[in-house]
Parts: C-alpha cells; sequence; structure tokens
C-alpha cells in the first residue's frame, strides 16, 4: 500500500484503542528518547488532557509510521511530538498529519505555536509558521519557537 492510501486518524486518547495508544508512544520514545538521546519525561500527561487531539498513519499491520499531537496552551494551540519512523522518513507522511492539524486548528480558530528543532525550520515555514522569538536548546537540540496565525476556513 503506498503512503498516499494511508489513512490519517484523528482522535483524543480515550478514543484509541490501547494497542495503537502503545505504538504511537512508542515511536515517540524510540524516536525522541532514543535515537536522539534525550533523556526526558517524554509521557507528561499532556495527551491524556481533554481538548489533545493525536494525529497518526499507521500501516495495515497497525505499526505507526507518523505521529503529532494538539494541546491547548491558554487560548492557543500546540503542536508537537512530531514523530516519524526511520523507514517512512521523506514519504510525506509527516507532511499530511502537519496539514490535518492545521485544518482541525484552523476550524477550531486557532492560532498555532510549536518549538521547531532548528534544522526543520524551513519545514515548518512550509506551512506558514513564522518565526517568534529567540533560539535556544532544549535537551542539547538547538530549537527555535514559532507560531501559525489563524487562518479561517
Amino acid at each position: 500500500m503506498a503512503e498516499a492510501e494511508l489513512e490519517v486518524h484523528v482522535a483524543r486518547a480515550s478514543e484509541v484503542s490501547p494497542a495503537t495508544l502503545y505504538r504511537i508512544l512508542q515511536l515517540r520514545v524510540d524516536v525522541f528518547v532514543v535515537e536522539q538521546r534525550c533523556a526526558y519525561r517524554e509521557l507528561d500527561g499532556r495527551d491524556l488532557e481533554p481538548d489533545t487531539w493525536l494525529l497518526w498513519v499507521a500501516d495495515p499491520a497497525g505499526d505507526v509510521l507518523a505521529t503529532l499531537r494538539i494541546v491547548r496552551d491558554a487560548r492557543v494551540a500546540r503542536i508537537g511530538r512530531v514523530a516519524t519512523a526511520r523507514p517512512a522518513r521523506s514519504s510525506g507522511l509527516a507532511a499530511r498529519l502537519m496539514w490535518r492539524a492545521l485544518a482541525l486548528t484552523d476550524r477550531a480558530g486557532d492560532d498555532v505555536l510549536l518549538d521547531a528543532q532548528s534544522p526543520l525550520r524551513a519545514w515548518y515555514e512550509w506551512f506558514g509558521f513564522e518565526v517568534s522569538g529567540e533560539p535556544f536548546v532544549e535537551d542539547g537540540i538547538p530549537h527555535i519557537p514559532m507560531s501559525r496565525r489563524h487562518r479561517p476556513v
């Protein structure tokens, strides 16, 4: 099955099967904690907040290939935990997730914030994000705050 045929799933954590939720969290740990060697609290409780959306793409066997989440911070949405499994990188799956996330936030009337890993700045700019603060280092990785204004649907 081609990546373009894979479905983008959107749900609250309470609506996701335990096996799928496990695979989403496993991918995030594999990418951020293991691959990027960042010892931090990946399971931060935010996935369980009632306003949090989880987005993911899985293959027919149920393996999660890409994921991200949208959390609410005050009056804005925050996109984070954007991760793609190594074999699925450069396939366009993360971009499909981002476009779907932005459609959700635009429909809700939300401005969006994120902290981009600095090498991905241009990728996020492609989605309409702009630098909105000073660069910083988190867990040894350079980041840059970015924002995107709500776009009426």
